[in-house]
């Protein structure tokens, strides 16, 4: 179930890249090797896969040695790829990048994202999904079960890594942030493991949330419904009507000048989430376009996002005080108190225990209420 090995993902790119350039440029400039460990999340097959007659590709879009830049397509083995931090933690944290559900990127809204958190002492897997138009018999939910099942692992396997089962969070980008979303809405068992336990907080950056006109994104909505898909569904994958009631904590991140997934998507779902009193933090920012990830809006205000959402996820109580913060009490009215989001060293609550009603496990009690809309 545990494959320990140099990741074929870094023969693709081998492959992909000039054996020239590679040897001229120095050790410090290339990019970092790929996780050794990753986790079959169906090692007896993916379920509902009789008329699938896809063949599986990654395909590498970087021509600078420095970086990778991958996507997978026609995926019919489903893994997590495990990126694990010199000092963990105890947090978690299943990334499921984007690609319009046409394909699932591997390293922007993945392993480049991991490491970063990775480097705040949180164990982080990169989730590469099944595609809903691959024949899979489950459609558009094939997807989700991945989702769901890898949430299923994470938490059984939590002992054994030294991981908190109540403290996994998920962060979704784009497509991905519409599953990610997904993840946390969707109360039905699609995966066969039981009724799901959600993540205990979400991180969604820029994320595809409606399939209606005028703001979806067409290429998603193609992609995970076909060309002519009833209201009905429709309205049943569009997270805006979803019920968010008693929905664990989120943090949203967009950019104003995305002209991919427009910034609308955020702003309905963030009012969906305020009229059910779940907690929800906004960051918008002026500029970025889609897709960003951490490289590339170096420069740039939206740079700090990683540092907003952990502080964020620290008072959530996700994340244990780090290393170089030096810890704060919060006000004893956690809900009335205005922060600034560029204050990464925002205090770590005090130990607290979970909330009954949430069902979820997480340290963080707060499932009603919303939380503070930054905008930059």
């Amino acid at each position: 179930m545990i494959l320990n090995r140099r990741g074929a993902l870094g023969l693709a790119a081998l492959a992909a890249t000039p054996a020239s350039a590679r040897a001229l440029t120095p050790v410090s400039q290339l990019a970092p090797p790929d996780p050794t460990e990753t986790i079959r999340l169906w090692p007896d097959g993916a379920p509902g896969g009789e008329r699938v007659t896809v063949t599986p590709r990654v395909v590498e879009r970087s021509t600078d040695p420095a970086f990778h830049d991958r996507y997978a397509q026609y995926t019919i083995d489903p893994l997590l790829s495990v990126v694990r931090p010199q000092r963990p933690n105890g947090a978690s944290l299943l990334l499921i990048p984007g690609g319009g559900y046409r394909w699932a990127v591997i390293d922007k809204e993945g392993l480049d994202c991991a490491r970063v958190f990775a480097a705040a002492g949180v164990t982080c897997f990169v989730l590469r999904y099944r595609l809903p138009a691959d024949g899979w018999a489950a459609g558009p939910d094939a997807p989700l079960q991945d989702a769901q099942r890898a949430m299923t692992l994470i938490r059984q396997r939590a002992a054994a890594d030294g991981l908190d089962p109540n403290r996994i969070a998920v962060l979704g980008a784009s497509a991905g942030g519409h599953l990610a979303g997904t993840l946390l809405s969707r109360r039905d068992d699609v995966s066969g493991d039981g009724p799901p336990v959600p993540p205990c907080l979400g991180i969604l950056l820029y994320p595809v949330v409606t399939l209606t006109e005028p703001h979806a994104h067409a290429g998603s909505r193609l992609h995970l419904l076909g060309e002519t898909p009833s209201a009905e569904a429709i309205a049943r994958h569009s997270l805006e009507q979803a019920d968010w009631t008693g929905n664990p904590p989120m943090f949203l991140l967009h950019a104003m000048d995305d002209a991919s997934v427009p910034v609308e998507n955020s702003l309905r779902l963030l009012e969906a989430r305020r009229a059910a009193g779940a907690l929800t933090e906004a960051h918008l920012f002026e500029e970025g376009g889609h897709g960003f990830g951490v490289r590339l809006i170096v420069g740039k205000p939206a740079e700090a996002w990683p540092s907003f959402a952990l502080a964020w996820g620290r008072r959530q109580g996700w994340l244990q005080a780090c290393a170089l913060t030096r810890p704060r009490q919060p006000p004893a009215d956690r809900r009335a108190r205005s922060h600034s989001p560029a204050d990464p060293a925002a205090g770590t609550p005090a130990p607290r225990t979970a909330s009954p009603a949430s069902g979820t496990g997480c340290p963080s009690p707060c499932r009603t209420g919303t939380g503070t809309t930054g905008s930059r």
